[in-house]
């Protein structure tokens, strides 16, 4: 009661003004958090649900651009057909010959069906010698179709010296000058001189049935700003979108736009500008078709890409509708924050609303305050008395009179019950004592076994990593010896070689000290280059090379430097040279690679590789394989090398991974920053 007192008690009415802001706060507090939460699931469920809408439309406006490409296509086709069944050609055809007559009439219905090219080719394939232009069209799948009797309309894409003898005019209007794109897959061409062309052949025969010649005729898609505002407007008709929105139409060879109503920023069309790369691996390298955002160019669309196949069934471009993204997105942060304007007015009415309601409740609560200042006063006697509430309030201000009957008979109890708590306090108190003493030993042993196990494992690791150096000093004073016989004055290259390990071994050992005390050692850093650090470390396992029969493959992919101590790295490197010799005893090829590590188009550092061609690793052994003191049954192992390896790498945040070798073996990559993050 004193403390509930001490809470409540205020000399200027604080107390009511407290007690009526915490029941406001009870009274709102769910709604102030229910609200939210349903406001923003609501946020995210109707955003995703009115996204996947939107991508349900320019799903369906894909299929309508489709089959509008595909009544084109087969409009060409009949046109085509139509022309090499017509009775004017047969007329034309039959003796005497009037080629004049023919060519004028090829060139007035090549007009007529607004055509780019429409040739009369002889059963070969070929144009006839006398008004041959242009090479043979034999070896298209299209026209070799119509040389077998069968008509047939393609995508196939011409490359700029047959658009060129077709007509010079095609070769001009084919060329595309490529702009630089953003997100778009790096090309180091300067232009696209290639051209979309979509084309049909049909067999000519003469009144006996016999194959004359093939009829083929066809529309070049670069730049050709008819059909794609024609497919813009059939997929987009006027006023359609809503919101302001506009819709877009291209036609892509490749990953390059020859035909779009897409704009730049100078307001000219974006022809010559590439599609992005994510847009690239699923469409033209996966097959896929794509409906989802994308950026276009130089803002966001609802996007749908569907690949183009040729006549031989290869990815040759693509068709794509989209609408701009920006109206939809300004649409929903509207209806957004006019649902946060009805939850303000809905918060502001449920406030007014309580306050009103809660002042049933304060009046209760102030008698029982008041009660317990009287009481705290030195007035035993005082009492809530009756009140007017019926409900819970009521309940609890007549239980508390009860209690407060029944306060003066037990205190002498709580008296006599204090005094024994205190005495069982002490005595818990003196047992506690006891208890963290013990406790304290015990963490001291914990810690000293601790520290026990590093310095051990650290000391093994020491004598593990001395013996690559001592096998080199071994090595090259027994090609000494074998090289000179009693020669044996002339050692200096020899004799300097050996010191140079020495002090290789020196830096190992302060290497791995800086394991255990890093605070007290300063590691100094350069640039390292991945080509001349793998020679250096060739240099020093050579000897190791000679006796094993083993050959070196380099694959030297980067020019980028890690910044890392170079000797810590050489070892890391020659560790695991050594390893890989000694997994291949009967003879093998040892592949050093360096490459780039990008991670989200973001230079990150450089991949360094060390692969064998020997029996490899199991997958049982893998997980443990960076683990201290294990070995899988290697003669002479102390299970270290891998482990210090990793911990040297890392103090560069980097890291080492492992897998199977493209020739078969094993593979370990070494993964270094360009810079350290720390």
């Amino acid at each position: 009661m004193h403390g509930l007192g001490l809470r409540l008690n205020d000399a200027d009415g604080a107390p009511r003004r407290s007690i009526r802001r915490r029941l406001l706060a009870l009274a709102l507090l769910p709604l102030g958090c229910v609200l939210p939460l349903l406001l923003a699931a609501l946020a995210q469920w109707g955003g995703a649900y009115f996204d996947r809408l939107l991508v349900t439309k320019v799903g369906a406006d894909l299929v309508v651009a489709d089959s509008y490409y595909d009544r084109v296509a087969a409009g060409i086709g009949a046109s085509v057909d139509g022309l090499a069944g017509s009775a004017r050609l047969a007329a034309l055809l039959a003796p005497p010959a009037r080629d004049g007559e023919l060519h004028d009439w090829l060139n007035a219905e090549r007009l007529r069906l607004k055509l780019d090219f429409l040739h009369l080719l002889g059963p070969d394939g070929c144009l006839p010698a006398a008004r041959r232009t242009a090479p043979c069209f034999a070896g298209w799948p299209v026209v070799d179709a119509a040389r077998g009797g069968r008509s047939r309309t393609d995508n196939d894409v011409f490359p700029a010296e047959l658009l060129a003898a077709i007509d010079p005019a095609l070769a001009r209007q084919a060329a595309i000058p490529l702009l630089p794109t953003r997100n778009a897959t790096p090309d180091a061409r300067q232009s696209e001189t290639r051209g979309l062309v979509l084309h049909s052949a049909a067999p000519v025969h003469d009144r006996r049935g016999r194959l004359v010649g093939v009829l083929a005729g066809g529309v070049l898609l670069n730049r050709n700003l008819e059909f794609v505002d024609r497919l813009n407007a059939i997929v987009y008709p006027e006023a359609t979108l809503p919101l302001g929105s506009a819709g877009t139409a291209t036609l892509f060879l490749g990953d390059v736009r020859i035909a779009t109503n897409v704009r730049l920023f100078e307001g000219g069309r974006a022809i010559g500008t590439r599609v992005s790369q994510a847009v690239h691996k699923a469409v033209l390298e996966r097959g896929e078709t794509w409906r989802d955002r994308a950026f276009v160019v130089s803002d966001w669309y609802f996007s749908a890409y569907r690949p183009l196949q040729d006549s031989r069934g290869e990815r040759v471009g693509m068709l794509y509708v989209g609408f701009l993204d920006g109206p939809f997105a300004t649409a929903k942060r509207q209806a957004l924050f006019a649902v946060l304007l009805l939850f303000g007015l809905a918060m502001a009415a449920a406030g007014i609303f309580a306050v009103f309601w809660a002042r049933r409740v304060f009046r209760p609560i102030e008698r029982m305050h008041a009660t317990m200042h009287a009481i705290e006063s030195g007035q035993p006697a005082a009492r809530v008395g009756p009140v007017d509430s019926a409900d819970e309030i009521g309940e609890l201000a007549a239980h508390f009179d009860r209690l407060l009957e029944r306060q003066q008979a037990q205190a002498a109890d709580l008296q006599r019950w204090g005094e024994s708590l205190d005495h069982e306090v002490g005595r818990r108190t003196a047992e506690l004592q006891r208890a963290l003493a013990d406790l304290r030993a015990t963490q001291g042993k914990l810690v000293m076994n601790e520290k026990l196990a590093a310095i051990g494992q650290l000391t093994a690791g020491v004598a593990h990593e001395i013996n690559n150096p001592i096998a080199v000093i071994q090595g090259n004073l027994e090609l000494a010896r074998e090289l000179l016989g009693e020669r044996a004055g002339d050692v200096e290259p020899e004799l300097r070689l050996s010191l140079e390990q020495v002090q290789r071994i020196r830096l190992i050992v302060a290497k791995l000290l800086q394991f255990a005390r890093p605070q007290e050692y300063v590691g100094y850093l350069e640039p390292v280059a991945p080509g001349p650090l793998l020679q250096d470390c060739l240099l020093l396992v050579g000897h190791l090379l000679k006796k094993g029969n083993i050959a070196i493959e380099q694959h030297i992919d980067t020019t980028r430097s890690a910044s890392c101590n170079k000797n810590e790295v050489q070892q890391v490197i020659i560790n695991l040279m050594v390893n890989a010799i000694q997994a291949m005893p009967d003879g093998g090829v040892l592949t050093l690679a360096a490459a780039d590590w990008d991670e989200a188009d973001m230079p990150i550092g450089l991949k360094l590789s060390v692969a064998d061609t020997g029996p490899g690793i199991p997958p049982a052994d893998r997980e443990r394989l960076f683990e201290p003191f294990f070995t899988a049954n290697k003669p002479g192992g102390h299970g270290l090398g891998l482990w210090v390896s990793r911990s040297l790498v890392e103090r560069y945040d980097g890291r080492i991974s492992i897998d199977d070798a493209p020739g078969g073996g094993a593979r370990f990559i070494v993964w270094l920053r360009c810079e350290p993050l720390g």
